[in-house]
């Protein structure tokens, strides 16, 4: 597994529910977080069984974190630090292989936009990752259209003032596949990304500066392997879901399931113990 967060960066709140029912339970969530670097706040409310978490941290590392304690955690929302909803959006990225993963954006500032998630499947190594213009995935990844280039600059490196707005640099995955990102972006607008897709690719992003025809046009990073349609998702506070009203199940039943299709409606398995 590979972990990527520039330097920490901006602290963002995480709105998590967490299985708790007592007082000890309180105790072990608030132990899992304790002195760990990159977490500055921690909130915890049994009633409702919300955890809240400033942190510059990805959110999947902090899950861990709260999981590791036998409960299980679900993110339900994200906010600035100032616990502001400036704008967020989820892509759920698939593809024809293995590679699979969720990417959230979240508008920590009118300037400044994060974008974090986890990607499986991918080959150890640097990968390109990029907003493209269209939410179509009628072939595949195919169809999503160009780099997001509302400018018509060259393709860049995300610190790059002359680059496409969708050029989002490379994420890398570790020996197992994984990659656990965390990238702050001052050109990239989630109100501007919002029914787009995005795109991981085969290869690695040269940036623009690989001196390969491909290299102004798409950072010369080869096929596209996985991708999803970016789509709105809750602030903080903004989701109350406790059973999904499609199907029944319930937060914690749907906790580990794919969003539609094969296995979703499995029996329910026993819950984390408490």
């Amino acid at each position: 597994m590979a972990s990527d967060s520039e330097d920490r960066g901006t602290a963002c709140t995480l709105e998590f529910t967490v299985q708790m029912t007592c007082q000890s339970c309180v105790d072990a969530v608030r132990t899992s977080l304790q002195g760990v670097a990159g977490i500055q706040s921690v909130k915890v409310q049994l009633e409702n069984q919300m955890v809240l978490v400033q942190t510059t941290l990805p959110s999947q590392e902090v899950q861990a974190l709260l999981e590791s304690t036998g409960r299980q955690a679900v993110l339900k929302g994200m906010g600035s630090g100032l616990l502001q909803n400036l704008g967020a959006a989820v892509a759920i990225l698939e593809g024809p292989g293995p590679v699979q993963g969720v990417v959230r954006f979240l508008q920590l500032t009118p300037e400044r936009c994060l974008i974090e998630g986890t990607i499986d499947g991918l080959e150890p190594g640097l990968h390109g990752l990029h907003v493209h213009q269209f939410g179509d995935l009628t072939g595949n990844c195919n169809s999503c259209g160009d780099h997001f280039n509302p400018d018509g600059a060259s393709h860049g490196g995300p610190k790059d003032s002359d680059r496409h707005r969708g050029d989002l640099g490379n994420v890398h995955a570790g020996t197992d596949g994984r990659a656990i990102f965390r990238i702050e972006d001052e050109q990239l607008k989630v109100w501007d990304v919002i029914g787009r897709s995005l795109v991981i690719d085969e290869g690695e992003d040269d940036l623009g500066l690989g001196g390969h025809p491909l290299s102004k046009v798409t950072g010369n990073s080869g096929e596209r392997l996985a991708c999803g349609i970016i789509a709105r998702s809750a602030g903080l506070f903004q989701n109350p879901k406790q059973i999904c009203s499609c199907d029944g199940l319930t937060i914690w039943e749907e906790r580990g399931r794919p969003i539609a299709g094969e296995g979703r409606k499995e029996p329910a398995k026993p819950p984390a113990h408490l």
